[in-house]
C-alpha cells in the first residue's frame, strides 16, 4: 500500500489546471494522491480533485469519529435509531465478527443451505414438474432485492453458465409480460426466487402473483418451481410454507435491502448462475479489512467519503457521475444510485434538524458516454465530479486478440478514451477521481461493493444522517395506498350507477374528495384499461378535464 497527500492548497490546484499542467506535474501529483492495494488489485487516485493535504487534514477528526462509529456498528451497536436494530452486512462475509453465537450460526447455516440447494438444482435431483432440470432463474424483487443481484449476475455472467438469471423488478404488467416472453417456452424449466423481507412489499407481491398465474396457465404448480428469501414468520414465509416452495432462505432484520447483495438475496441467484460466491465474499472481506484502517489517508473508504464531502462541500452540491469503462459494469451506476441516494438523501439529520442532505448519482458506461453526456461534463455547468472506473484486463482468456489498427486493439482504444476523457476534464478544471481494478471477477466486484457500502456509512456519519432508514420511500408507499383507496371509491360510485356519466370535478365532490386532479388521473387510467369497465367520452375540442366517465352497462 502506498499513500501520500499533496500539500498544495485548492487555489494552487486551480491555478495549475488553468495553466494546462504538464504530464510530469500531473504524474507527481498522482504519486502523492493515490492509494494502492496491490494484493487486491485495486487503486484509488484522487489527484484530479481539488483536495489538498490541508483539506484532508481538516477532515481527519470527522473521519476518525466516523471510523469509530463504524467499528461500534460492527460490534453490534444499534445503527438505526428509528427502527432500533443493528446493521451488520459486514458479518455476511466475516461471520466470526458477528456479536453473538446465534448470528454466526445463522450465517453459516444459510451458507450451507445454499450450497446444498444449488448442488441439488444443478445435478437435477431437485427438478421441476415437467422438465428434466431447471435451466433458468427468475428473481422477483425490487430495489435492493433486485439491483444488487442484477449487478452481480450481469457483471459475472459467462458463456456456459449452468443457469440464466432473469428479473421481474417492478409492478409494470407490460414489463412482466416482456420478461416472461423472453423465456420463450422455458417457463417449465424456470425456478422463480421471490425476495421480500416482510413479504408485504406490494411490487414484489404483485410480481409473484403475476408469475404464479403464468405457471398456472401452463398447468404447472407454482410451489414446485419456487423458492423464497424472506424473514421467518413473514407474509411471504407463510405463502412459501402453504404452497410448499422448494426452499426458504433467511433474511435478517440487521441486513438492509440495499446492503443485502452478499446475503441470500444476492448469493442465491449468483450461485445458481454458477458464480463462485466464495470469491465474492472473499473480496468483500478483504476490502472490509482495508477499510478498517484507522489512518484515513490509508483507508480507501475514508478517502472516498472525504472526496465526496470535499467535492460537494458536505451538502451534495455536486452530482456524482459514475462511468465505468467496462460493459460488465454497466449496472454499477444504477446499483450505486440506490445505495448512495437512498442512504444519504434525508430531510432531517440525527438531531432532528432539517438539512435536506443527499448526493445525486448518475452514469452509464464508457466509451458510450463519449457520445452521450460527456460533452456537457466538459463544456456545461461545473456541477459534478466524475468517478471513472478502469479495468486493466481487456478480456478473459489468453487467446490472441484482434488488432483493429496496427498494434492497437479495441481494448487499447477503450483505455485511450478513458484517459483522454480524464485529461480533457482536467484541462477544463473539472474534478474527477479514478478507481482501477485488475479485472472484473467475483473477488474484485465483492471488493467494490464493500468499498461503497463502507464509504456511504462513513459519509453519513460525517454529515450526521441515518444511512439505514428510508422515510421518504415509506411516505411514497402511504401516498400510493391513498390513491388506490380513492380508486376503489371511484369504481364503487360509478358501478353503482352504470351508464351515468361524471366529469372529474363533480365526481370528486360526490365522493367527498378534495383532490379533483387525482380523481381525474385515476379516471383516465381506469378508462385506458378495458378490464375495469369504465368508458371515457370527450366532446370535440373539449379540454381533457371535461371528459365524462361512466361504468359500462
Amino acid at each position: 500500500m502506498s499513500a501520500g497527500l499533496d500539500a498544495a492548497a485548492p487555489a494552487a490546484y486551480l491555478s495549475l489546471m488553468a495553466t494546462h499542467p504538464s504530464a510530469k506535474d500531473l504524474y507527481e501529483r498522482h504519486k502523492r494522491l493515490s492509494l494502492h492495494l496491490e494484493g487486491l488489485g485495486f487503486a484509488l487516485d484522487l489527484s484530479r480533485l481539488q483536495a489538498s493535504e490541508a483539506d484532508l487534514k481538516a477532515l481527519e477528526p470527522a473521519l476518525h469519529r466516523a471510523l469509530e462509529q463504524m467499528a461500534a456498528l460492527e460490534k453490534g451497536a444499534i445503527a438505526n435509531p428509528d427502527e432500533k436494530r443493528m446493521v451488520g452486512h459486514y458479518w455476511l462475509r466475516a461471520p466470526e465478527l458477528a456479536p453473538s453465537d446465534d448470528i454466526r450460526e445463522a450465517i453459516n447455516l444459510a451458507c450451507g443451505q445454499l450450497g446444498t440447494f444449488t448442488t441439488s438444482i444443478h445435478n437435477g435431483s431437485l427438478a421441476p414438474e415437467r422438465a428434466k432440470a431447471f435451466r433458468h432463474v427468475l428473481l422477483v424483487g425490487i430495489g435492493g432485492s433486485a439491483l444488487g443481484p442484477q449487478l452481480v449476475c450481469d457483471a459475472l455472467a459467462r458463456s456456459g453458465d449452468p443457469m440464466t438469471v432473469h428479473f421481474v423488478d417492478n409492478t409494470d404488467p407490460d414489463g412482466i409480460d416482456r420478461t416472461l416472453a423472453s423465456l420463450g417456452g422455458e417457463l417449465p424449466a424456470t425456478l422463480t426466487v421471490v425476495v421480500s423481507k416482510s413479504g408485504g412489499t406490494k411490487e414484489t407481491r404483485n410480481g409473484m402473483l403475476e408469475v404464479s398465474h403464468a405457471y398456472g396457465a401452463q398447468g404447472l404448480t407454482f410451489g414446485r418451481h419456487a423458492a423464497a428469501i424472506t424473514q421467518e414468520g413473514s407474509k411471504l414465509d407463510a405463502v412459501a410454507r402453504e404452497q410448499l416452495f422448494l426452499e426458504r432462505f433467511p433474511m435478517w432484520d440487521w441486513v438492509g435491502g440495499r446492503t443485502s447483495v452478499m446475503s441470500a438475496v444476492g448469493l442465491v441467484p449468483a450461485a445458481l448462475q454458477g458464480i463462485d460466491i466464495s470469491e465474492l465474499l472473499s473480496g468483500g472481506k478483504e476490502m472490509d479489512e482495508a477499510t478498517r484502517e484507522p489512518a484515513p489517508i490509508c483507508n480507501p473508504a475514508a478517502l472516498l467519503a472525504a472526496a465526496w464531502y470535499l467535492c460537494g462541500t458536505g451538502q451534495g452540491h455536486k452530482d456524482m457521475v459514475v462511468v465505468p469503462y467496462k460493459d460488465r459494469l454497466q449496472l454499477l451506476s444504477r446499483y450505486l444510485q440506490q445505495l448512495v441516494m437512498e442512504s444519504l438523501g434525508k430531510r432531517d439529520d440525527l438531531d432532528g434538524k432539517c438539512v435536506h442532505q443527499g448526493l445525486t448519482v448518475y452514469g452509464n458506461k464508457g466509451s458510450t458516454d463519449q457520445h452521450a453526456y460527456v460533452q456537457q461534463l466538459l463544456d456545461g455547468p461545473d456541477n459534478f465530479f466524475l468517478t471513472l472506473v478502469e479495468v486493466l484486463r481487456d478480456r478473459s482468456g489468453d487467446e490472441p486478440t484482434l488488432e483493429v489498427e496496427k498494434g492497437i486493439t479495441s481494448g487499447d482504444f477503450l483505455s485511450g478514451f478513458l484517459h483522454g476523457t480524464r485529461r480533457a476534464l482536467t484541462d477544463r478544471g473539472r474534478e474527477s477521481l479514478l478507481i482501477t481494478i485488475d479485472q472484473v471477477d467475483a473477488r474484485r466486484l465483492g471488493a467494490i461493493i464493500a468499498l461503497y457500502e463502507r464509504a456511504v456509512g462513513l459519509y453519513a456519519t460525517m454529515v450526521n444522517v441515518n444511512a439505514y432508514h428510508q422515510p421518504g420511500v415509506e411516505s411514497g408507499k402511504r401516498a400510493a395506498a391513498e390513491v388506490l383507496t380513492l380508486q376503489a371509491q371511484i369504481l364503487a360510485w360509478l358501478r353503482a350507477r352504470p351508464g351515468e356519466s361524471f366529469a372529474a370535478e363533480p365526481l370528486a365532490e360526490a365522493i367527498g374528495s378534495d383532490d379533483p386532479e387525482s380523481v381525474m388521473r385515476v379516471l383516465r387510467h381506469l378508462a385506458a384499461n378495458p378490464h375495469h369497465g369504465i368508458e371515457r367520452t370527450l366532446a370535440v375540442q373539449a379540454a381533457p378535464w371535461d371528459a365524462a366517465y361512466a361504468a359500462k352497462t
